[in-house]
């Protein structure tokens, strides 16, 4: 009996945001999570890539962008074979496996066989390192889709801000996003996203249902979710999307449907 009274009592202060254990604040989690609400732009939204796992809705602004670059290699490629219809070049690093699975001509892409981190070694690359490694005009716009498997966050923070610039649209599955409760994890997570919002604001949020949701303290979190991020200054008409799922979302697998939660967007 008194561990049911200890839970319920626990529970309702965590709801009302009373902090007895140690985690982060409630108002610090909410906080971040309204600065992702994702903005409507004059860019309509299309999808590159497959239907499945792989697709991800970018702005409709794709133009002149040089070049791809896509750390974590996955068992299709449909995404940057897309990429390459529009004329760029493609960059994929994942130390993983041996080539991707692109059944293209080797010189049609780059490949190099290292993970991306926040150092470089043998096995590692950093994403400056990457990108000063090729031949492409210092000034040239690029894109980045980035899918490794929670290394996201240091890469992104180590990144200077000057190659953050750079990229014109940024593409990121952002992974174990229920550890924003963390009080270990939650001040990298923020930076990382933090980093990304000087220069570019969010645009698309497509949660992956093949991870599920975390439900705390009245505060629903997919723990793993596709972002779609373009930089401010592409974009002039802006105000918040209210509606979600977007027609061309795609559940990632089969199996239960994940919307994203309405904490996650505007709403009056």
């Amino acid at each position: 009996m008194l561990k049911i009274l200890y839970s319920f009592i626990t529970n309702i202060l965590s709801y009302l945001n009373i902090n007895i254990s140690k985690s982060t604040k409630k108002i610090e989690v909410v906080n971040l999570i309204s600065s992702l609400y994702p903005i409507k732009t004059e860019h309509k939204l299309i999808r590159i890539g497959s239907k499945g796992d792989g697709g991800y809705l970018l702005p409709d602004d794709l133009k002149n962008i040089s070049a791809l670059f896509s750390p974590g290699v996955d068992q299709t490629s449909e995404f940057e074979r897309h990429c390459l219809t529009f004329g760029m070049k493609i960059f994929m690093a994942d130390k993983s496996v041996d080539k991707p699975n692109l059944n293209l001509d080797e010189n049609q892409y780059s490949f190099i066989k290292k993970f991306v981190s926040c150092y470089s070694s043998n096995d590692f690359i950093t994403m400056d390192g990457w990108v000063n490694s090729t031949n492409l005009d210092k000034q040239s716009e690029l894109m980045l889709q980035m899918d490794i498997e929670g290394s996201e966050y240091e890469c992104i923070i180590n990144m200077s801000d000057s190659l953050m610039a750079r990229f014109r649209i940024i593409v990121i599955e952002f992974h174990n996003l229920q550890d924003l409760w963390s009080l270990k994890f939650f001040p990298i997570a923020k930076a990382a996203f933090n980093k990304i919002l000087k220069t570019h604001i969010c645009i698309h949020i497509h949660p992956n249902n093949n991870t599920g949701i975390d439900s705390r303290s009245g505060i629903k979190i997919p723990k793993t979710s596709e972002f779609t991020f373009l930089r401010k200054d592409r974009a002039n008409e802006i105000n918040y999307q209210t509606t979600f799922p977007h027609n061309l979302d795609s559940d990632n697998v089969s199996g239960p449907k994940l919307n994203l939660p309405k904490n996650w967007f505007y709403s009056k």
